[in-house]
């Protein structure tokens, strides 16, 4: 019988990946399209340089990208490996969901938070914008898994009651904006967009308030060891020193999705070293 459950595990596992390339090729669409106000339905996909239409086969998810050898089949112009990347990164996350959370009513929904969190990665990656397709609706969607939770705890969601969700989403989306108002009242610019404004909100409302300050610490520390390391790159190859803006949505993206897989873990880490007891909320948990 366990043998059993283990095959089913594991089958599920591997559709979960599966699955996951598949939506992570849509998303390339995504990411190409939404900066450029395109429809994400129609039409079909086409190779940039020549126009032609691609066919499903060399559509296949990773697979197709391999077997041409990162060409296009008819004009031979190079294919970005962000591509496969896209799809096989959302792949692994879904994997990961269903590995941690299992058969639940939370496992599809924190695929598509994983989903739309990729998206927010490449979209700013490239363009330097957070779509609203992705953080508009995902702020009631969070808050909404928090009801669920509050009423069917089985559900599997990560906060389990709607105080939770509604302090992490004025917490998330507060303490960025005000952060971007006094920067931009003492040094005359801004400081954060309010596309990250609206996505730590969102995350708060998913995750909870106390997600919120792991996300700002986590994503605060792996933006300015990116940031030093490449000034530090650029004086080494004689380039001359610019001002250099990194966009926040990716990191913001990457802390929330360590926060969905090991928040807990790392609160407990944290309380550890700090030698604190479990800290009093001032919301129910």
């Amino acid at each position: 019988m366990q043998s059993q459950v283990e095959i089913l595990n594991s089958f599920f596992l591997i559709l979960s990946f599966v699955f996951g390339c598949m939506i992570g090729s849509f998303l390339n669409v995504c990411v190409w399209r939404l900066p450029r106000n395109e429809s994400i339905v129609k039409p079909r996909s086409k190779c940039p340089k020549c126009d032609t239409l691609i066919a499903w086969y060399d559509n296949i998810p990773i697979v197709s990208w391999l077997a041409l050898g990162a060409r296009c089949r008819h004009c031979h112009t190079w294919i970005s490996w962000q591509y496969p990347l896209v799809e096989a990164l959302t792949g692994v996350l879904f994997a990961c969901v269903f590995a941690r959370f299992g058969v639940c009513m939370a496992t599809p929904v924190y695929m598509v938070l994983c989903a739309g969190l990729v998206l927010v990665t490449f979209v700013d990656l490239a363009d330097w914008t957070i779509p609203n397709e992705v953080t508009f609706p995902g702020i009631p969607l969070g808050l909404a898994c928090a009801v669920v939770g509050m009423f069917y705890p089985g559900s599997g969601f990560l906060t389990k009651d709607v105080f939770d969700s509604l302090g992490g989403i004025v917490l998330g989306g507060g303490i960025l904006y005000l952060l971007d108002k006094l920067t931009l009242l003492l040094l005359k610019k801004r400081g954060m967009g309010f596309g990250d404004v609206k996505l730590l909100a969102m995350l708060g409302g998913f995750l909870g308030w106390k997600s919120v300050f792991a996300i700002i610490m986590i994503a605060s520390l792996a933006g300015s060891v990116i940031g030093i390391t490449l000034v530090v790159l650029q004086r080494r190859k004689g380039i001359e020193e610019e001002a250099h803006y990194l966009p926040f949505g990716p990191y913001l993206a990457g802390a929330g999705l360590l926060f969905l897989f090991f928040g807990h873990a790392m609160i407990e880490m944290y309380l550890g070293l700090m030698h604190a007891p479990a800290p009093v909320s001032v919301f129910p948990t």
